[in-house]
């Protein structure tokens, strides 16, 4: 049960924040500005690469390096060289998962290596492994990390991770929003000079900037009737969430939130993209799920009986391609099946702007709901 006095009481937010999530929802402006910097620091700014990698390799643990493959392999646009390395193992944990490079893999690859943990023994195998190939490799991880000496000895570049002090207080969380803008800023800046993606220095500054925008409308401080991410908090509330995307950028981002949902405050969550989420969930949302299968019981006890899952539809939606959009079409099939349905909608600006405030929206929701459920 979602206790909703929770989420207007800062105080009350901050005292059940352990693990820092509205800090780092709240701080992606400033991560991404540090990250820039240790990114220029690192040299990735002075590079003068000799031409577009063949392929661009993405290994890490869990939805860290999960995300920024799908986010930077939107960005790369058709044709996209960005390929996330799955690894193997008995146990999530770091020490039990191995990663392999593609027996293709060679001298004109780019390997890049992103975690928040960085004692993995399986990734520093990995940079070894690059090294004998002839792959350049890049890592971002916590400065001083094992990590770090493995991707020296292959004369790898290595970017130290954005953090803060609270983040050692307790264990990183993959889908925290500190934990990806502190990751996903350098590969950003470092694709933008090899020529995969575009993301100059000026456009990750108007990311951070718009970062801090969401910051300031969906703060712990921001009544609920005017912060848009308490609001979906609120409304996702003993529901299931049937994301659906439209737009190039809004696919990521949906994607991102189901994971979030999952992990930060153990909600399941569907995601599927426009138009094909129509035929995807019609069957989902004529089912016993939607609402006008099972309407509220009039004599249920409201203190013992807790109310029916329900699915509530979540849309996102971008810029849509040539003007076209499915969005009424989705609209008139949730309310069919007296399914209610929730919009988001980022304000104008360049793919990367767009992206970041969908993403900052569905972190600080994902927060809120994690926060307030376990009041």
């Amino acid at each position: 049960m979602l206790d909703e006095s929770l989420l207007d009481s800062p105080e009350g937010l901050a005292e059940a924040d352990h693990r820092g999530l509205l800090r780092g929802a709240a701080e992606a402006g400033a991560r991404v500005r540090t990250a820039a910097r240790h990114s220029a620091e690192a040299g990735v700014n002075d590079l003068k690469p000799d031409g577009r990698p063949r392929a661009v390799l993405i290994a890490g643990p869990g939805a860290a390096a999960t995300h920024a493959a799908d986010l930077l392999g939107t960005l790369a646009g058709a044709g996209s060289p960005v390929t996330r390395l799955a690894p193997t193992g008995v146990a999530p944990a770091a020490g039990a998962l191995r990663w392999e490079l593609p027996g293709w893999a060679g001298s004109v690859d780019l390997l890049l290596i992103t975690t928040p943990d960085g004692t993995e023994p399986g990734l520093s195998l990995l940079a070894e492994q690059a090294y004998r190939r002839g792959c350049a490799v890049v890592a971002v991880a916590p400065g001083r990390s094992p990590l770090a000496d493995a991707v020296s000895g292959a004369h790898g570049l290595f970017v130290p991770m954005a953090t803060a002090p609270y983040d050692q207080e307790e264990p990183f969380a993959a889908s925290a929003p500190g934990v990806l803008w502190a990751l996903l800023t350098p590969l950003l800046a470092l694709l933008d000079r090899t020529g995969v993606l575009a993301a100059p220095p000026d456009a990750l500054a108007k990311v951070a900037d718009r970062l801090d925008r969401v910051a300031e409308r969906c703060g712990p401080a921001i009544a609920t009737y005017s912060n848009p991410a308490k609001t979906l908090a609120s409304e996702l509330a003993d529901a299931l969430p049937v994301v659906w995307t439209e737009g190039v950028s809004a696919g990521p981002a949906g994607r991102r939130f189901a994971a979030a949902l999952a992990e930060l405050s153990g909600t399941p969550a569907v995601v599927a993209e426009l138009p094909e989420a129509l035929a995807a969930h019609s069957a989902l949302l004529a089912g016993p799920l939607a609402a006008s299968a099972d309407p509220d019981d009039f004599f249920r006890d409201r203190v013992e009986e807790p109310p029916a899952l329900h699915a509530r539809v979540v849309l996102l939606r971008d810029r849509p391609i040539g003007g076209l959009t499915a969005a009424p079409g989705a609209r008139d099939l949730a309310l069919s099946h007296d399914t209610p349905i929730s919009e988001l909608e980022p304000e104008e600006g360049g793919e990367l702007e767009t992206l970041a405030e969908l993403i900052a929206i569905t972190d600080f929701a994902a927060v809120y709901l994690a926060l307030a459920s376990r009041a």
